[in-house]
């Protein structure tokens, strides 16, 4: 069968490159075309657009994107009519992905979609247009099977995949020697984001703390989507970066600072104690405090469903607080304690379930139906 997978952000690159190997492992004739990154190059089929095309990141910032934002909406429906899939496959990213799913559904392409988008967090309305327009959702956090039953749309969980990517990952033995880190300090890992916009607005604050913990070494987790030159002025003071080996280090680290989004997930997963940050322009957050329903904005706490690890956000991520809530991670056993509590909470709330192969069998399943 003919597959035809959106995926607009470095994340779903990485889950769409799972499901598609476990897609060609459940039909071997299958052959993918797609929006996303180098993970979904790498397991093979047609790249129409890298993710860093679309990359938006803000309501502000995706106001004044409206006509970029038009130009590839257009160009993607005409490659949909072009390519015929027997289904497309979106993977979160919603601005977009539901408007290409209104479409589809209106040509009678069979639309699914895999990890939903975060409508219990600002826009519940959506859920009508959800099932109007797609046919299965497959969901990957298990509080969303609950909410989408309020509205009356059967959704399948299967487990999510950054457990199981978690739980399947080997730290590499010679890590320390490979990349040149003193084994005599602990590591604060710091992973700032993947998007330009994001990674200014986080990562000077971040390594702005450094200078009462020079007994650790901070190592910032770099993204290759972006060029390696973009760094270079934040490598001063011994601050060390590593590229595409955030598990790696957080497997390694003592503690993190982590922009918010699925790595705070991913950190909890390594038992590795943080802090949650977060900042974007002041009309993008004033916006967004008016859509947003949700108490937190950590995935870690809204799986948990209470304050697991702090959230420093906005005007609260400040210097100050930042270098005030590390101190705290670092010397208060009984507050890190309390912390790896809630992460295994988590682990089970979420369990291992290989969902990429689950959800893949799903797929088929009901595509040959």
């Amino acid at each position: 069968m003919k597959y035809y997978l959106i995926a607009g952000e470095r994340s779903g690159d990485f889950h769409s490159a799972d499901l598609m190997r476990a897609l060609r492992t459940e039909d071997t004739a299958a052959k993918f075309r797609f929006w996303g990154g180098d993970l979904m190059q790498a397991v093979g089929g047609e790249l129409v657009h890298h993710y860093q095309d679309l990359s938006i990141m803000g309501f502000l910032e995706a106001a004044t994107s409206v006509l970029k934002f038009r130009g590839y909406l257009k160009e993607c429906e005409k490659d949909l009519l072009a390519y015929k899939p027997d289904v497309l496959i979106l993977v979160d990213y919603a601005g977009f992905n539901l408007r290409v799913a209104k479409f589809a559904k209106a040509q009678g392409i069979r639309v699914f979609y895999y990890i939903s988008p975060k409508l219990w967090a600002w826009n519940e309305g959506r859920v009508e247009q959800v099932k109007a327009r797609v046919d299965k959702m497959f969901v990957i956090l298990p509080f969303e099977e609950e909410f989408y039953k309020r509205f009356d749309y059967p959704v399948d969980y299967a487990g999510n995949p950054t457990a199981d990517a978690v739980a399947e990952f080997v730290p590499t033995a010679d890590f320390f020697t490979r990349n040149q880190l003193d084994e005599a300090r602990p590591i604060i890992a710091v992973l700032p984001g993947s998007r330009k916009q994001e990674i200014e607005e986080m990562l000077h604050v971040m390594l702005a703390i450094l200078p009462p913990f020079m007994d650790y070494q901070f190592v910032v987790a770099g993204v290759d989507n972006l060029d390696r030159t973009y760094y270079q002025h934040f490598e001063r003071n011994g601050i060390r970066l590593l590229f595409d080996q955030t598990f790696d280090l957080l497997s390694h680290a003592t503690a993190a600072l982590v922009t918010s989004g699925t790595a705070t997930l991913e950190t909890a997963l390594f038992g590795v104690p943080q802090i949650v940050c977060y900042r974007t322009s002041a009309l993008s957050y004033t916006i967004g405090k008016l859509l947003i329903k949700v108490p937190y904005i950590s995935l870690v706490n809204l799986i948990a469903g209470r304050a697991v690890v702090k959230e420093l956000i906005q005007n609260d991520f400040t210097a100050r607080n930042l270098l005030d809530e590390l101190k705290k991670l670092l010397t208060d056993d009984s507050y890190r304690a309390q912390i790896q509590t809630g992460y295994a909470e988590l682990r089970a709330k979420l369990g291992q379930q290989q969902a990429a192969k689950k959800t893949a069998v799903l797929m088929v399943k009901y595509l040959k139906a």
